[in-house]
């Protein structure tokens, strides 16, 4: 068995979040804690009572989502001995789930993923004003299909494929206006479904490119170090293990679309036969497994999820 562990992204978010690894083990406790002492703010609080509108902001969930998937991890390593070089081959992350990703392998310090998270939420925050962006979901579209509507909704604006999801799931990114007739026109198409998303901002697109320069500059200063296993970038889908790289990757992330559709593909054609989903939500889970029908998935977020992860591994 060839396994690859998977860390989700911006939308798992949920109120509660990491509270009953908190309550059940001091290992998953640390981690809260840690990252708390990090950004010099009681984020873990937020995630365990809310308010979900507070939760929910860019700069806190980012963070958030990477606690909580580390706290997975943490437990797994410190109750279970699991030794994340021999469990698994590779490991990726969708979107901010790529930190998360780089925290399980070493590459970055817990603190270092916490702080570098919170500067990313801000910085796209800040790129542009709210309510001038916008970003949908298409479902039942091909990635070409996605493409040319974005690209003919365009016109003088942005629009662009943010998110090749795979599963005939596509996200759209760009000026709002520009999005909404990417919608209207996906709907006259025929794609199954079209949807304007609750995002604070326009993510993987040209518009972000204040971010990426906000990123630039602070993961230029960054401690990167080698991963102990490969990571398959979201801007690649490739496996990348040299540190340089991975930070120019990072900076590139914030404007390119995330090639989640490719990456499970890739590590599909590593011999990978077994995804396991660590942090909030399942969404990773299913998506690999409607890109590639033969993989198996688990998935770890509760102390249950957990002791039964532990009897797989």
């Amino acid at each position: 068995m060839s396994r690859a562990f998977v860390f989700p992204g911006q939308g798992s978010q949920a109120v509660g979040m990491g509270l009953p690894l908190a309550e059940a083990f001091a290992a998953a406790r640390e981690v809260f804690e840690e990252v708390d002492d990090a950004l010099d703010l009681k984020l873990s609080k937020l995630m365990f009572e809310g308010p979900a509108d507070e939760l929910t902001l860019t700069e806190n969930a980012q963070p958030a989502l990477m606690a909580a998937s580390l706290a997975v991890l943490r437990v797994l390593e410190r109750e279970g001995g699991i030794e994340l070089p021999k469990a698994a081959s590779h490991v990726a992350g969708h979107s901010l789930g790529e930190y998360s990703a780089l925290a399980a392998v070493r590459s970055l310090t817990l603190a270092d993923a916490a702080r570098l998270l919170r500067l990313r939420g801000l910085s796209m925050q800040a790129a542009v004003p709210v309510g001038a962006g916008a970003m949908a979901a298409l479902i039942g579209v091909d990635f070409d299909e996605a493409v040319k509507i974005a690209e003919d909704a365009a016109g003088d604006e942005v629009c662009a494929v943010a998110n090749d999801n795979g599963g005939r799931q596509c996200v759209l990114s760009g000026d709002k206006a520009a999005v909404e007739r990417a919608t209207a026109l996906a709907e006259e198409r025929g794609v199954k479904r079209a949807i304007m998303l609750q995002v604070s901002a326009p993510f993987h697109c040209e518009l972000m490119a204040p971010a990426a320069e906000a990123m630039g500059v602070v993961l230029g200063d960054a401690d990167l170090r080698p991963p102990r296993i490969p990571i398959v970038a979201n801007v690649t889908a490739k496996a990348v293990s040299d540190p340089d790289t991975i930070r120019r990757l990072l900076v590139e992330q914030v404007t390119s679309m995330v090639r989640w559709r490719e990456s499970i593909q890739f590590l599909a054609g590593q011999g990978i036969d077994t995804i396991v989903e660590l942090g909030t939500g399942r969404v990773l889970s299913g998506l690999a497994r409607r890109i590639e029908k033969s993989l198996k998935t688990h998935h770890a977020e509760t102390p249950e999820d957990i002791e039964a992860l532990l009897k797989v591994l």
